[in-house]
């Protein structure tokens, strides 16, 4: 019984000894081959840490669907939610006469728009909460003033406030309305939604987890803006 044992181990360590043999012999005459691995990564553009948090796919809370509406744009023609089926946007409230935050906010929706400017799966629908002023021919020359070229970002206006109001309130979870205090005269967010080809508000989720569902168009106090973020969850949804 030993005689066979002794013959077990030898045959074991033989075997061992085939294996790894060669593998020592490399490694002393190539002293890099074991960064060639790392050094294909960094090849790629990525950090050998960051190859697991590439693979993670990012998804996106979806909130209500945008409740139907239609309204004029700056051509004169009529924009509903079918205008918009197929394709991902992001949605504003402002109003032409506004001086103080709206002229930032288009100037943050024209860097967006330029970024999918080639993409005629992208649009904008940008909403003015002063429909009595804003008709087609003033939004006409304020998009004009802004270079709105892209034929997707339409600027809308209706004939009774109040159906705009509702539609911030109640589609949006937005305040828009008169505020004779405010400078203007009315009064609402800088923020921007962002809408799904199947007309569904969705966000990416703040470090606590938690949808945040607009996007800042503007840097408030110690935060900034999340334009950035904003361009990142569109390519999102455009590849859905």
């Amino acid at each position: 019984m030993k005689k066979y044992s002794y013959v077990g181990i030898s045959l074991i360590i033989l075997l061992f000894g085939i294996y790894t043999i060669p593998k020592v012999v490399d490694r002393l005459s190539n002293p890099n081959s074991e960064n060639v691995e790392k050094s294909s990564i960094k090849n790629k553009g990525l950090r050998t840490h960051d190859v697991k948090k590439s693979t993670k796919k990012v998804e996106l809370y979806k909130f209500d669907k945008v409740p139907p509406f239609e309204f004029i744009d700056q051509n004169s023609e009529i924009i509903t939610n079918e205008t918009y089926k197929g394709k991902v946007y992001v949605v504003e409230f402002f109003f032409t006469t506004c001086p103080t935050i709206c002229p930032i906010m288009n100037e943050k929706m024209v860097d967006v728009q330029n970024e999918f400017l080639e993409n005629p799966n992208f649009g904008i629908a940008s909403i003015s909460i002063n429909p009595n002023h804003d008709t087609s021919e003033i939004l006409k020359a304020y998009a004009d003033e802004y270079k709105v070229t892209s034929p997707n970002w339409h600027m809308l206006s209706g004939k009774d406030p109040e159906i705009v109001y509702e539609l911030a309130k109640k589609g949006f979870k937005l305040f828009a309305g008169v505020a004779e205090e405010e400078v203007g005269g009315f009064e609402h967010s800088g923020l921007f939604a962002l809408i799904d080809k199947d007309g569904f508000i969705r966000s990416r989720k703040d470090d606590h987890g938690n949808p945040i569902m607009y996007y800042r168009a503007l840097k408030e106090n110690e935060f900034d803006d999340q334009i950035k973020e904003l361009k990142e969850d569109i390519k999102i949804l455009l590849k859905e």
